[in-house]
This record gives structure tokens, sequence and C-alpha cells, in this order.
């Protein structure tokens, strides 16, 4: 479930967009969940984190959208902000508070569904992912993105994450690459799994990645690179 809060006064404006949402919602598969607002101030006056995508309109009467956004940003850095506006230089400031895009007034059905496809993937990368790190006596939850490169040694798996700290637990290494998925791990010899992420540079057989380094077999390198280019373009969509 995609929990949606449309912010807009007009009110012919906010059940055409409802009326998108649901075209949306039955044409791609999506499930939301649509609260209404007809001001930035009844959403950003003790706001919760409650909403995965905001539509902001930005002139409204009591409170504007853009200061809207500027509040909800001091309590939410993850929810993606999308701008509702006639006026396209005032929407340019919309950045300023992270906000993804706008569509231009009047909305057509186009525009409007891109900007939403775009949030949803927006949305899909930064969910957060966990895995369990057993230890004797218990087990901790690690955060994916926070991991910089696996190494194996026989039968010992070290996660070394991004602020430096190691954690041991035992497994294979392939049992690891099926665990962490293809997304933005990437095997680069028997020894290693790298997340593409933490990659700074590739020299010769070695990686630098998260300060240390870690080698790449000559027969896995070219497939690194493509990797890794792939991984960039895709996270500067």
């Amino acid at each position: 479930m995609v929990r949606i809060a449309l912010v807009e006064d007009d009110a012919n404006y906010r059940r055409e967009l409802t009326e998108y949402l649901e075209r949306f919602s039955k044409e791609c598969g999506e499930h939301f969940a649509i609260s209404s607002f007809t001001d930035g101030a009844e959403i950003a006056e003790g706001y919760t984190a409650g909403y995965d995508i905001i539509l902001m309109d930005i002139a409204m009467s009591y409170m504007d959208g853009m200061s809207a956004a500027e509040a909800i940003r001091q309590v939410d850095d993850e929810v993606v902000i999308i701008f509702l506006t006639s006026m396209p230089q005032f929407a340019m400031k919309g950045y300023s508070v992270g906000a993804l895009d706008y569509v231009l007034k009047p909305v057509s059905y186009f525009a409007f569904s891109q900007r939403i496809q775009r949030a949803l993937d927006r949305r899909r990368k930064r969910a957060e992912k966990y895995i369990p790190i057993p230890f004797k006596g218990g087990m901790r939850k690690l955060a994916v993105s926070q991991i910089a490169y696996v190494e194996v040694q026989d039968h010992d798996l070290t996660y070394h994450t991004a602020g430096g700290e190691a954690l041991s637990a035992k497994g294979t290494l392939s049992e690891a690459e099926s665990l962490l998925g293809a997304d933005s791990f990437f095997r680069c010899n028997k020894c290693y799994l790298v997340n593409l992420e933490y990659v700074d540079r590739v020299d010769n057989t070695c990686i630098l990645i998260a300060g240390d380094r870690v080698q790449v077999s000559r027969a896995r390198k070219k497939a690194l690179l493509d990797a890794l280019n792939n991984y960039i373009n895709e996270v500067s969509k």
C-alpha cells in the first residue's frame, strides 16, 4: 500500500487528481491510500511522516506549498514531494526542499502518470532492507545499504560495513549473494562480494571500496566495470 497525500485547495483539481490516481491504480496494479488536504497548514502542522508521496499545490491561501514542504522536511527526509503549479518559475524552487518533480496545470493524465511512476521508482530504491547476522547467543539486524563488501574465508563470512565495522557469521559467499540480492552487489572473485554503491575506484586488479582494497579477478574485471556503469546510470535517473 502506497500512502499518498493530495494537498490542493481547488476542489475540481482534487477530484481530477483523485480520479487520475484511481485510473493509474487500475492500470498498473498499485494500491493507493489517498488523503486529501485543502491547505499546506493542514498537512504541515503536526506532521508525523505518515506518507510515501505528497502531491502539493504551490499557491494556497493560508500556507503555500513551499512553506509546507519546508516544514515537512524538518521531520521527514524520505517522503517524495511533487509540486502542482501553473507557474513553473516557482516550481523550480522546489529543488531546495528536495522535491522530485513538478506537474504543470492544467494537468494531463500522461504527464501526471509519468511523475507518479517516477515517484514509485524512487520509493522502491529508498526502501531499506535488512538481513539477520547470527552470532553466539543472539542475532543482529544489519541494513543492507550499510554493507560495503562481504568477505569469505573457509566457512566464515565477514560483513564489512561503510562505518568500518566488521561482523562475522557462518556461511558461504553464495548464501550471502542470494540473501543480499543482485541489484547493487557484484561478486568480483571467489572471496569477495562488493556493494557497487561503495566502489570508489577500479585499478588494475584491485577495487578501492570504503577505504579498503580488495582483489578483482581478471576474468571478472570487464563484467565489474559494466555492472558499475549500469548501476551509476540507474541511480542517476
